[in-house]
């Protein structure tokens, strides 16, 4: 750590060392350059030696700072899962990053990370954290059962996403900032835009084939490896190509999952798989057991952690004839409101063939909004499903459900539908049934939750009326 800590700080304090740089040259002194180097150097050498945690029978205890003292208390029984994250430098030294979490959302100043303990020490490191929370592991040297792989193949779906178009937008929004577009205009390596606009298919081209190579660059060197087992009441995911990271996870919070597919993932039989566990961040990275990959290993993944095939795959309860006509409805108000400007010749008239374009694409997706709408309620599970440009399948288990909510916008009370939201206390907090028929919506809450045969409507102060 004595070399990885000034490594790390002179990667993070670039901007100050450029300062600094600048400076020296501008005086032409260079003790400014130097200065600079020697303080962040010493400030990364001097994190080793004011930083140490303990172990104890009822919490862990992590002391760091150099110039301010902070010393970060966590009780034993609260910690929810244990991952490690291994850069490039970390590995090459064997050493690795461990961080416990509580499922509480910790910032910078709270997050508990152990940088960095010996990859050697973190087997029995992890299960000495972790033995408050599940009983003991397997046999040793008991690999688990696999639950899935990465293949190469996923790959092919990395390529759909607009992750590498991102990128390079952020790119040249900081080199325009920076002046450097105009720089390299000058200098003639970037044309004027009047020619770009001249060959507008060759820079599309070009774009979009600089998006997918950075996509499926990135998934390959985040995903790859990626390996998922379970071992007694212990879920591990590990992945990465030149950057490790592992996550243990306790099965005994698991409380479902979704499966989500994009609209372009899902044409070519993709879905991502999230897990719905309590202590764990409900969006992200956080809660990701499976990346984009083929649909039937997603699934398969899930019915295998929930032990219920049918929730997974089975058919679903459409909501009736009015929740379609809403998805209609609103798919179609964009193209009626395009078509009144054009009926009266405010636009050209070779508008309307960019008019039915609009109109055929809104149809169909109210078409496949109306088709993925559904519910099921099936020996102890919650699904629901909804979307299209993102489509998600939620299986929630009932018994890790706490409170239900009823929803009525002005329109949907006119339409007869209401908006059923379940509470509970992992992943994203509350999951949402859409435009389910009124009369049928606190029976379905019902018979996912027993005890609400027992309710009672209490009038409330304000004229209204809650259930309890």
């Amino acid at each position: 750590m004595l070399l990885v800590h000034p490594v790390h700080e002179v990667l993070r304090q670039i901007p100050l060392l450029i300062g600094s740089l600048v400076l020296g040259s501008a005086t032409g002194n260079p003790v400014w350059a130097l200065s600079g180097v020697s303080l962040i150097v010493g400030y990364g050498l001097a994190r080793w030696f004011t930083t140490a945690y303990r172990i104890g029978p009822d919490e862990l205890q992590l002391r760091t700072g150099v110039l301010q003292r902070k010393v970060l208390s966590l009780p034993r029984n609260r910690i929810r899962s244990v991952s490690t994250d291994a850069r490039l430098l970390h590995r090459l030294l064997g050493l690795t990053v461990l961080q416990v979490s509580t499922g509480q959302q910790a910032g910078a100043d709270t997050s508990f990370a152990l940088d960095a303990v010996p990859a050697r020490e973190v087997p029995a490191l992890r299960a000495t954290l972790l033995a408050e929370a599940l009983a003991p592991p397997g046999p040793a040297g008991s690999p688990g059962r696999m639950l899935a792989r990465w293949h190469p193949s996923w790959l092919r779906y990395s390529a759909l996403s607009f992750n590498g178009l991102l990128m390079i937008a952020a790119a040249f929004g900081v080199l325009y900032q920076a002046g450097a577009v105009a720089t390299l205009q000058d200098s003639g390596v970037i044309p004027d835009p009047a020619d770009m606009v001249g060959s507008a298919l060759i820079t599309v081209l070009v774009i979009v084939t600089a998006s997918v190579v950075l996509s499926v660059l990135q998934s390959l060197l985040t995903y790859a490896n990626l390996e998922l087992r379970r071992d007694a009441d212990l879920l591990h995911l590990s992945h990465g190509l030149l950057r490790v990271r592992e996550h243990t996870f306790d099965m005994r919070r698991l409380r479902g999952g979704s499966l989500r597919e994009p609209l372009v993932v899902r044409l070519f039989g993709g879905a991502r798989l999230d897990a719905v566990m309590t202590g764990v961040a409900g969006v992200g990275e956080a809660s990701q057991l499976l990346p984009p990959c083929p649909r039937g290993t997603a699934e398969s993944v899930l019915a295998e952690l929930i032990g219920h095939r049918a929730a997974v795959d089975g058919p679903l309860r459409a909501h009736g004839a009015a929740a379609t006509r809403r998805r209609w409805t609103r798919a179609l108000a964009v193209p009626s409101v395009f078509a009144v400007p054009l009926a009266v010749g405010l636009l050209p008239g070779w508008g309307w063939i960019g008019w039915a374009v609009l109109a055929l694409c809104c149809a169909l997706l109210a078409f496949d909004r109306a088709r993925s709408l559904g519910h099921r309620v099936v020996n102890g599970w919650l699904v629901a499903r909804a979307g299209s440009v993102e489509r998600r399948r939620d299986c929630i288990a009932s018994d890790g459900i706490v409170g239900w909510t009823v929803r009525q916008t002005p329109l949907q009370r006119r339409a007869g539908v209401a908006t059923l939201v379940a509470a509970t206390a992992a992943g994203v907090k509350r999951y949402q049934i859409l435009d389910v028929p009124a009369e049928v919506v606190w029976s379905i809450a019902a018979d996912v939750s027993g005890w609400l045969a027992d309710t009672h409507w209490v009038r409330c102060h304000d004229g209204g009326a809650t259930k309890r």
